[in-house]
């Protein structure tokens, strides 16, 4: 039974995997822990309840990972696609860590599926849930409570109150009503603030009014905000994030995975004025599908469309909303809204520098263009058989990167270095300090599940020892 008036041992701040990984750890080292979910309990889990793998390093095939995948691969697809721009130190414990993560969710109850083959490309590298997020989800928050995890849901952290580097009591709202939490240490697990859309203005301006946010609507960063407004070290660049394109027609929040398109590769990606603006061939999509959305905030109006024809319809997973669809470029257009002549003449010109080769949607093939700028470097067919199909696409936000800093301990640490005396964090909150801007597909169940455990271990073993 939840007691406001006691004074736990650890307060877990959150209710996604990397809060749970908190929570779950800290409570099996003998800790009493007390977890705050601002969301109602039918939409608890935060971002987790959308996603479907975690990215694990292993030295063998496992029973859901073929053949292997090693730190040093692991760790140069991280540097590709944060440009070498991330705490190696953090990242390599992230990497080693996955190693026996797996396992380690099993024992829980959490239970992935056979490998998967497809436009993904992950059988690898990529661990599947079955069930998807939510399944994890609520084998998680079983384990917990089976073990004596409180939980308190419709609970809102507002506010920490920190004094030289110790965090003295929390503020929280609790189904409305405003009270006070103490604990003698406390992991914030709190996530971004995507769903904050008047802070990403600070930033991004009158565009973030069109960007859609994939995930929970409860990502407003009242923690980050109180804890960056009390001197905490901050990490990150506040403009970037794991943004991706999905379907434009989404609802503003809580999407999830169902809104993702997985078309671009295969396709001709126009802007607004009817104009390519970027090599939609440049990787393999795990590597590549969360610059997308950067890459649309940046157009005008924040909308692209993603173009293909009836040789690349069955290449990609569909929407969950139907193509446009029509039997000639001009026509598809004007579906569309653009200029009939500019994008005709656009495809035409991309159709003429199409290069012969091998077509092959499973790996970088080398099909490209010349002559043209944007190239497309792999994967580059032309676009000449009816029907021709069109998706028009927003930047999709997931999680923004502007974090806090922790050590290896995953002690948040104060604008001088020196680590707090009682405060922890875990997923996206500190995800800033490993991932500067781009993204490898399934990374941040990695580090919310590797630093929520190192979170959870040190925060009980600071008030038990």
């Amino acid at each position: 039974m939840v007691s406001l008036t006691r004074l736990y041992d650890v307060l877990v701040i959150g209710g996604g995997n990397a809060a749970l990984c908190a929570a779950i750890t800290a409570r099996e080292a003998g800790a009493s822990v007390l977890l705050i979910e601002w969301a109602p309990k039918a939409f608890r889990g935060g971002n987790t309840r959308h996603t479907r793998n975690l990215r694990a390093m292993h030295s063998e095939p496992t029973s859901v990972l073929t053949e292997s995948y090693l730190e040093d691969e692991y760790w140069d697809d991280l540097k590709r696609v944060t440009g070498n721009n991330t705490n190696e130190e953090l990242a390599r414990i992230t990497i080693r860590e996955t190693e026996g993560s797996l396992p380690w969710l099993e024992e829980r109850g959490v239970r992935f599926q056979p490998s998967l083959t497809g436009t993904l490309n992950l059988s690898r590298t990529n661990a599947f849930f079955l069930g998807g997020g939510k399944s994890l989800v609520n084998a998680l928050f079983n384990h917990a409570e089976r073990i004596g995890v409180e939980v308190l849901y419709d609970t809102e952290a507002t506010d920490l109150i920190i004094d030289d580097g110790f965090v003295r009591e929390v503020k929280i709202v609790n189904k409305g009503f405003p009270a006070t939490v103490r604990a003698k240490a406390v992991v914030a697990s709190s996530g971004g603030f995507q769903a904050n859309i008047e802070w990403l203005k600070e930033y991004w301006g009158a565009p973030a009014e069109n960007f859609l946010i994939r995930g929970t609507p409860y990502a407003k960063g009242r923690v980050l905000r109180s804890l960056l407004d009390q001197g905490v070290h901050q990490i990150g660049d506040p403009t970037q994030c794991h943004a991706i394109g999905i379907d434009a027609r989404a609802p503003k929040f809580d999407g999830g995975i169902a809104s993702r398109l997985d078309s671009v590769p295969f396709s001709v990606m126009l802007n607004q004025n009817g104009d390519r603006f970027y090599d939609e061939g440049e990787d393999v999509w795990p590597k590549r599908y969360a610059i997308w959305g950067r890459l649309i905030a940046q157009q005008p109006d924040q909308i692209g469309y993603s173009i293909v024809d009836s040789k690349a319809e069955k290449l990609f997973m569909p929407s969950v909303f139907p193509a446009y669809r029509a039997d000639s470029i001009r026509e598809l257009a004007s579906l569309l809204g653009l200029d009939p002549d500019k994008v005709e003449k656009t495809i035409s010109e991309y159709n003429a520098a199409v290069q012969p080769g091998v077509f092959d949607s499973s790996k970088l093939d080398g099909c490209t263009t010349t002559g043209i700028t944007p190239p497309k470097t792999n994967w580059a067919q032309k676009i000449d058989t009816a029907p021709f199909l069109a998706y028009p696409l927003r930047p999709g936000i997931t999680f923004t990167y502007l974090g806090v800093k922790v050590d290896d301990r995953a002690r948040v640490l104060m604008a001088n270095n020196e680590p707090t005396a009682n405060l922890y964090a875990s997923g996206e909150i500190m995800a800033g300090n490993i991932l500067s801007k781009g993204y490898l597909a399934g990374f941040g169940m990695s580090i919310g599940t590797v630093f929520g455990r190192i979170a959870g271990r040190e925060a009980a073993r600071s008030v038990l020892n």
